[in-house]
């Protein structure tokens, strides 16, 4: 039986919260499998296993209260700090203060060398700073001085550059963007996960923050990498959507293995992905229906593989429109 929109659009809601805590916390090296990040989302009392999971927990806690907020907060220096004091509610870090030291933005290449990537401000001009950005981006909302996506963009590079906390700032320019993107009637950020595309193209988030963020300090830095980026991801996250919609709707009746194998042919991920992406994507199938989909695919010639394990990178060889006559064919059978 088909779901009706209201199921469907609660069910991808569902999805897409799991994905994005899963993803923004991995980003931080803290990871939890796809059925225990679930239950943690389902279950808000279930027990915490973990660092990892505690650390779940925070980022659950911050966005469950962004989507269920109605009307949508608009920024504010007390609204930053509380979703940063959730961000550590579980593991007992310093939540919701801001920094009393500096810190610095570095890069650890192959070799473990340590490169400097950026300097923030001194710690003491920290709050003067972020008092500033909040009250200029919130006049420059007011007045619709550009476009929201451009005021956005640019009051998350600021907020970056002065990396207002000892720890989560990355975490907490997530959520922020979120939030202005609720507030901005920009509703995909419920039903497709802006964070998901954010970890599936780190390094151009990084190559590009860093490019906007040279000659920050004097005023001379370039915005337009930071935005085209910001852009580009939200243009993917609405073409996920799209997607995903039409993937459940045309997935009724099929079998876990049928729903893997036609997620692969038709809606993965640009020409390549990992076994982290299929289950992002499709919840509630088990890893051994999903290796035994790719093994399958792989030994019909749709799809080959770099590496093992974990980190296989899979690569899909034939066209979109092949593979679509060909699962369509045997759906009808």
């Amino acid at each position: 039986m088909r779901l009706r929109q209201p199921e469907l659009l609660d069910s991808l809601a569902l999805q897409t919260r799991v994905a994005s805590i899963m993803v923004s916390t991995a980003i931080e090296g803290h990871e939890v499998e796809p059925a225990r990040a679930e239950k943690l989302v389902r279950q808000a009392d279930a027990r915490m296993r973990n660092r990892n999971e505690r650390e779940f927990a925070g980022y659950r806690d911050a966005i469950e209260g962004l989507m269920a907020a109605e009307p949508v907060e608009r920024v504010s220096l007390p609204l930053l700090l509380h979703l940063h004091r959730q961000l550590y509610l579980h593991s007992g870090g310093q939540g919701g203060r801001l920094k009393h030291g500096d810190n610095e933005i570095v890069f650890y290449d192959e070799t473990g060398r340590r490169q400097l990537i950026f300097r923030p401000p001194p710690w003491q001009e920290t709050e003067f700073l972020l008092t500033e950005l909040v009250e200029r981006y919130r006049d420059a909302c007011e007045r619709a001085v550009a476009h929201p996506l451009l005021l956005l963009g640019a009051f998350v590079l600021d907020l970056l550059a002065i990396h207002p906390v000892a720890d989560g700032n990355g975490r907490l320019a997530r959520l922020l963007t979120t939030n202005e993107l609720l507030r901005n009637d920009y509703g995909v950020a419920r039903y497709a996960s802006v964070e998901q595309r954010i970890y599936a193209s780190k390094q151009s988030y990084y190559a590009a923050l860093r490019q906007s963020q040279v000659g920050w300090h004097e005023g001379e830095h370039d915005l337009w990498p930071w935005i085209e980026y910001l852009v580009t991801v939200l243009g993917e996250s609405y073409d996920d959507f799209e997607g995903r919609i039409a993937a459940a709707r045309s997935t009724a009746g099929l079998t876990k293995q049928e729903v893997a194998r036609r997620h692969v042919l038709m809606f993965a991920f640009g020409r390549t992905f990992r076994l982290r992406d299929l289950r992002a994507a499709l919840h509630g199938i088990s890893d051994p229906t999903f290796r035994l989909v790719l093994t399958e695919l792989r030994r019909e010639g749709e799809i080959g593989v770099e590496g093992s394990g974990q980190g296989a990178v899979w690569t899909r060889l034939v066209a979109c429109r092949v593979a679509a006559r060909d699962l369509d064919a045997g759906a009808s059978r």
